[in-house]
């Protein structure tokens, strides 16, 4: 029998996919993940329980070392591995393009000691080109990969078995703490203080809607809101703070805060009044450009906002896309598009929405993010030309279809023309004479409107948005008017408002937040958020995240005892740090050794952990 060529995959789906293209000579099976990971203390040898390898599993005094295991679920995967390592004239392995695939790589390696030449293939997508040219650009395992996950790997180990214990003995049972976790869960538990501390404001405005004659070329009706009165402007809901106060620069500029009296009042002499002028008329000219392809960031915002999915369901439909050949690698923080699907892109745009809809140069994304992950391209459909959603319907669940959907819309869109029109605002005056006012009472009304005269991108897709405090602008249909001109006052309503508190994060806004701090990387994300929900840190109302009375306790335990941990900085340095290592550029062990044992001024993990004195159980879950 003819030796064959052994490739390990991730995954049967992206066995079976791989599997395809490869042909006759490959033999393809999926290590499904990880095959060995940090032994838990307790299933160390006895040998190794009393030394430096007892409390971690790490040996905290010699560079670091992990000791590690075969998972008892994957022994009887390895034996098969090994049983068709036999039978080959080569490795292959071909997991993920990123730390951790690399990682999955270098234990297989570490596992199987192949007798045979081994290569690494990587590829960002499973076409049928993909494959060939993966084929033919094989390289050796990058170890600074593999270090970076390795040292967060340990990290986190040391992170939680040397804080968790202290939450089970101050705060409750079965708790965890975790390096990029317990930040996440802080996010929440701060936005949910700010809602807490928040005193509402009331103010009132007045509407009324405006009416050229009938005689006039266009009569369309149209609502206009009062901004102004003898020059000065009316508070709205952005002028106030937290605390319900006018912020001192509203207060500087003399803005006036109405209130339901006098808008009553102004409302009634409206009422009686039948006379307001065009006191302007601006045009703007209105653009708009399409957003950047995909990110795993914006994908998990944008699916979350658009089909209410979940980061883990983003994702799990997202891994199944790619395995299926479907989309380009779903892990990423680049925007960036290769040539091959920019002109996909711009082709597809031409043939769809007609070739003016497509810019004479391509546009260039660049990301602002920096590490191994910006390797990868954006998240787009996969191939040279791309698969319409019509054509892949039958072929995908309901759930890939509608993210495939997204991700093809948004892709396309990207490379399309700006919209282009333009905004009127107009500017309303009425002349009022108030009961006790020695001079009459100047009103100003404004509205606008956009008028798009070029959709161009709009034509594919338009990003979704996250809930914003404040009042929205409404976008108002205006008739032709000229400075001057008379027009006549209908229906005007006095209205009270409230100021909101800050809206609760969404799991898209504390992705965003997330990114916007450096805190977590792609892969992370959907982990972070469905970690803090299964410890019972957060819950979900809506789509509003609700820290737990647990969150309050651990949050508050950790800002005071281990302040530099939930520390957002000290977060997101961490992260850039193991960038650093991921190129090659600092060493694993030092930087474990300054963050475990400490440096200059800096304490160390193991310092703070020692020195913690007196918890009061009792102050911290009050």
């Amino acid at each position: 029998m003819a030796a064959k060529k052994l490739v390990i995959v991730e995954s049967p789906t992206k066995a079976k996919t791989i599997g395809g293209y490869l042909g006759d000579g490959y033999e393809v099976i999926a290590s499904v993940g990880h095959i060995r990971d940090l032994a838990e203390p307790s299933e160390l040898p006895t040998e190794l329980k009393k030394g430096p390898f007892g409390k971690f599993a790490v040996d905290v005094e010699n560079g670091f070392a992990p000791y590690y295991v075969v998972n008892a679920n994957k022994k009887k995967t390895v034996s098969e591995l090994k049983r068709a390592l036999k039978g080959a004239d080569e490795l292959w392995l071909a997991t993920d393009e990123d730390r951790e695939g690399e990682a999955i790589a270098w234990h297989l390696l570490e596992v199987l000691s192949p007798k045979v030449p081994v290569r690494r293939m990587v590829f960002h997508e499973i076409t049928k080109e993909a494959i060939e040219q993966a084929k033919a650009n094989t390289r050796d395992i990058d170890l600074a990969l593999v270090d970076a996950q390795e040292t967060r790997r340990i990290l986190d180990r040391l992170y939680g078995y040397d804080i968790s214990p202290v939450l089970w003995r101050k705060v409750a049972p079965k708790l965890s703490a975790g390096r990029v976790q317990s930040a996440a869960t802080r996010l929440v538990v701060d936005r949910e203080r700010e809602r807490r501390a928040f005193v509402s404001a009331s103010y009132w405005d007045l509407t009324a809607t405006f009416q050229p004659d009938a005689n006039a070329s266009d009569s369309t009706e149209f609502e206009a809101r009062l901004v102004r009165l003898d020059q000065l402007r009316l508070a709205t809901g952005s002028d106030f703070t937290d605390g319900g106060e006018l912020k001192p620069k509203a207060q500087s500029a003399g803005v006036i805060l109405l209130q339901q009296e006098r808008a009553e009042r102004l409302a009634a002499l409206l009422a009686a009044s039948t006379d307001a002028r065009v006191v302007s008329v601006d045009t703007k000219p209105h653009t708009r450009r399409p957003a950047a392809p995909f990110t795993t960031s914006t994908l998990q915002q944008e699916a979350s906002r658009k089909l209410r999915y979940s980061s883990r369901q983003t994702m799990s439909f997202a891994q199944s896309l790619y395995e299926n050949g479907h989309i380009t690698y779903m892990r990423t923080d680049s925007p960036t598009l290769s040539q091959q699907a920019i002109s996909a892109a711009r082709s597809q745009a031409a043939e769809l929405y007609g070739a003016q809809t497509v810019p004479d140069a391509p546009r260039v994304y660049t990301g602002k993010a920096k590490g191994a992950q910006e390797a990868h391209e954006a998240i787009r459909p996969a191939g040279d030309t791309f698969q319409r959603p019509s054509e892949l319907k039958s072929k995908l669940t309901q759930g890939e279809f509608a993210l495939y959907d997204l991700i093809w819309k948004r892709t396309v869109a990207s490379q399309m023309a700006d919209a282009k029109g333009s905004t009127d605002t107009v500017t309303l005056g009425v002349t009022l004479d108030e009961p006790g006012n020695s001079a009459p009472t100047e009103a100003e009304f404004t509205a606008s409107g956009t008028v798009i005269t070029f959709p161009g991108f709009l034509l594919a897709y338009e990003e979704g948005r996250d809930e914003k405090r404040g009042e929205a602008e409404k976008n108002v249909a205006l008739p032709q008017l000229a400075k001057g001109q008379n027009l006549r006052v209908a229906t005007p309503e006095a209205k009270g408002h409230e100021t909101s508190p800050p809206p609760r994060f969404t799991e898209a806004s504390l992705t965003k937040r997330l990114e916007e701090l450096g805190i977590g990387r792609p892969s992370t994300y959907a982990a972070i958020i469905g970690t803090i929900s299964d410890r019972g840190y957060v819950t979900k109302k809506g789509q509003a995240l609700v820290p737990s009375w647990i969150a309050f306790s651990v949050v508050r335990l950790l800002e005071e005892h281990f302040s530099a941990l939930v520390s957002y900085d000290f977060t997101a340095e961490m992260e850039s740090d193991l960038d650093r290592i991921a190129a090659g550029e600092a060493d694993r062990s030092t930087w474990l050794n300054e963050f475990y044992h400490g440096h200059g001024d800096h304490p160390g993990l193991r310092g703070v952990v020692d020195n913690l004195g007196e918890i009061d159980a009792r102050a911290i879950n009050t």
